[in-house]
Formats: structure tokens, sequence, C-alpha cells
């Protein structure tokens, strides 16, 4: 018997860094990737949902505090849970995250354990 692969959809402006991600999951993910936020709302409102979002919070046009809200605001992908990724993870930050509806902001460079920790925490909440 398979288990079903975690979706996680990794939303950042950098490709690198959706590639860095993609390196250190294991093959028990299935990565999708979007490199704006625009892109984001709409593979996360397409079916097979992804299990959670990695989400940048710095990127042009929509940063991620905006597709945040968006996603929260949409009864189709409120439930997804989204872990910021952020290379300024001060206390602030880390608040206004929580208040949008983030389990977790994550400090870039990305620790591969923790990441893979926050990933797993989020899919059995």
């Amino acid at each position: 018997m398979s288990e079903e692969k975690i979706i996680v959809l990794v939303v950042d402006d950098e490709p690198i860094n959706i590639d860095l991600i993609k390196g250190v999951l294991p093959d028990t993910y299935k990565v999708k990737a979007a490199i704006s936020g625009e892109r984001a709302l709409k593979i996360a409102s397409k079916t097979p949902f992804p299990d959670v979002i990695l989400l940048d919070v710095m990127m042009p046009e929509m940063d991620g505090y905006e597709v945040c809200r968006q996603l929260k605001a949409d009864p189709v992908t409120k439930e997804i849970p989204v872990l910021f990724v952020t290379g300024n993870s001060d206390e602030a930050e880390v608040q206004k995250g929580k208040e949008l509806g983030a389990l977790a902001t994550l400090g870039k460079p990305i620790d591969p354990a923790t990441l893979i920790e926050c990933i797993q925490r989020a899919v059995s909440r």
C-alpha cells in the first residue's frame, strides 16, 4: 500500500530558493512551485490542494502577507497551513505572520531538519 505524497506549495520569487527547498525535502513530498503571489493563489485553489504552503514574505507585486490574507479569506484555501519563509524573522515579523494565520515563520537560510519538522507539524494538526 503506497501512501500519498505530502503536497508542498513553495512560493518564492527566486527560483534558486525553490530549488533549495526541493533539494532538502525527501521523496515523500511532492513540490509545486510558484514564483509570484498571483500564481500561488491559482495553484492553491485547484485540486489536488497543497497540504502546506511555504510562503516567502518579500516578493514584488504581491508580498507574502497579502497572499496569506487572500488565502485565509477564501473558503477554498483558508484551511491550508501557511509557513512563512523570510530573511527577516525578527519578533515583529513572526507576530505579524501569526496574526495573519501563519503557523510559523522560518528564517532563511532554511534549516532542513526544522523545515521538515514544521511541515510535519502543519500537516498533522
